[in-house]
């Protein structure tokens, strides 16, 4: 059952409480460098234990069960300890980042509800071009704000804070733009969801 595919996602999962330490401190450059390279290296395990359980042919019920698990606690984990150290914040609107951020919790949880729901009718939703495009922008998005506070430190939350010219910040405004992205995308297939799932509601 623990085959080696198996191992790679759990090791995603276990690792999440170092990566929520590294992060917990903002002003902690060398912390979010290794929380970076961290978070680069679980994103590799997520693409190697899929890449080996289909080489091998070992697609297990288990690796079926945990691997959207462990990419979904992931991204929430990542997303609440960078919004509480201020992280999802930017010039122009300050906190309305954390809207982009509430909008994929949201149709997380929304969706694994929808996939529990038609997984009892024997029914299964696959997953089109536009959600690999959405979970594209959302590693893009959560590894450079990440890499943002490795780079710049904290972000500016304005134009008028003294911290230099927003080009001095470009990785983290690159990670909030990404964020919004997989936020309208995450609308988008979230609507593709729902619209399968309500033809069978009574």
């Amino acid at each position: 059952m623990l085959s080696l595919p198996n191992l790679l996602t759990l090791s995603r999962i276990v690792t999440l409480p170092l990566l929520a330490f590294l992060l917990w401190w903002p002003d902690w450059r060398f912390g979010y460098l290794l929380a970076f390279l961290l978070y680069a290296l679980m994103g590799i395990t997520d693409y190697f234990d899929g890449m080996l359980a289909r080489a091998s042919g070992a697609v297990s019920r288990l690796g079926i069960f945990l691997d959207p698990i462990a990419d979904k606690i992931m991204v929430a984990t990542v997303i609440l300890v960078l919004t509480a150290q201020g992280y999802l914040r930017g010039p122009y609107v300050g906190d309305m980042h954390v809207i982009a951020g509430l909008i994929i919790l949201v149709r997380e949880i929304a969706v694994s509800g929808l996939r529990e729901f038609l997984g009892g009718l024997q029914m299964s939703v696959p997953v089109s071009r536009l959600a690999k495009w959405k979970t594209t922008f959302q590693i893009v998005a959560l590894g450079a704000l990440i890499l943002g506070g490795a780079v710049h430190g904290q972000p500016c939350h304005s134009v008028a804070e003294d911290c230099g010219t927003l080009a001095n910040q470009w990785i983290h405004l690159v990670g909030l733009g990404s964020l919004w992205a997989a936020a309208a995308l995450t609308l988008i297939t979230g609507w593709d969801y729902l619209r399968v799932g309500l033809k069978h509601m009574d």
